[in-house]
């Protein structure tokens, strides 16, 4: 099967990406009133394409299929679906999906373009693969944080305009998304916290300093973004909508800025 190559199986990947994005919609209009096991078994087949494209290329590379920005939303998007696949083996919260399923295809169809999988950045040894897995595994835990705070406003404006379909719903209730949200942050921030230091003990160019790197000051900047979010949760009782929208409007800000500070990035492209 060397013509079935990691980019066919990950169009594939997509294609189920998309298909589950329409299937959404559907679901949205009924307002999430029953448990429907489609939308699951999608992201399911396409997870199974998914997991095969992340295996065929790591074992061409003998390491973690992480070095450009095609194999980084790869495995970004990968990190997402796993979440959620193990999330929804409870009805209460398999719904999660309607709301991933448009992020997973967006990401993915940007993911697909050619001049994404370029020049690999050469993280070598046990400690780069560990330090871009902890920082892709971060984000994937950012973009569930915003998909669970998209469900929080969603059920907020269900119980402020439609109260019956806010009792119908499927949908967890508003507190638990709120603290699910809340979880989600710390746990990236946790992870980038742990993969940012181990990047800083990976050698370097010579004259390449790594808290001047575009990259590093970005991801130090996010870092500094969520963890405002957290201590104004904490001091300041910004939680509820404002900590939802806080945390969508972050991640978003993430998606927008990835692609240019990893080209612009000397430790990323040499």
């Amino acid at each position: 099967m060397n013509w079935f190559t990691d980019r066919h199986s990950f169009l594939l990947a997509v294609v189920f990406y998309g298909v589950s994005m329409v299937y959404s919609v559907f679901l949205w209009r009924k307002g999430f009133r029953r448990d429907d096991r489609v939308n699951y078994l999608l992201l399911l087949a396409a997870f199974l394409f998914h997991t095969f494209a992340m295996f065929k290329r790591g074992f061409s590379l003998n390491r973690c299929p992480v070095n450009n920005l095609f194999e980084a939303m790869m495995f970004f998007t990968w990190v997402i679906t796993l979440s959620y696949l193990l999330v929804g083996l409870f009805r209460r919260f398999r719904f999660l999906g309607a709301f991933a399923a448009p992020w997973l295809f967006a990401i993915g169809v940007f993911a697909l373009m050619p001049s994404l999988d370029g020049p690999k950045t050469e993280f070598n040894g046990a400690l780069g693969s560990l330090h871009a897995a902890l920082i892709m595994l971060a984000y994937g835990a950012f973009g569930l944080g915003a998909v669970a705070a998209v469900m929080f406003l969603t059920q907020q404006h269900n119980l402020k305009f439609d109260k019956l379909r806010a009792v119908f719903s499927l949908l967890p209730p508003i507190q638990r998304l709120d603290v699910v949200t809340n979880r989600l942050v710390f746990v990236g921030l946790l992870l980038l916290t742990v993969g940012l230091m181990a990047g800083g003990r990976l050698p370097r160019p010579e004259g390449v300093a790594y808290w001047q790197d575009t990259k590093v000051l970005w991801s130090a900047f996010l870092w500094f973004l969520y963890a405002g979010l957290l201590f104004s949760r904490m001091k300041f009782a910004f939680a509820g909508r404002r900590f939802a929208v806080g945390t969508i409007a972050v991640f978003v800000f993430m998606l927008l800025t990835f692609w240019g500070t990893n080209l612009l990035s000397t430790l990323h492209h040499p």
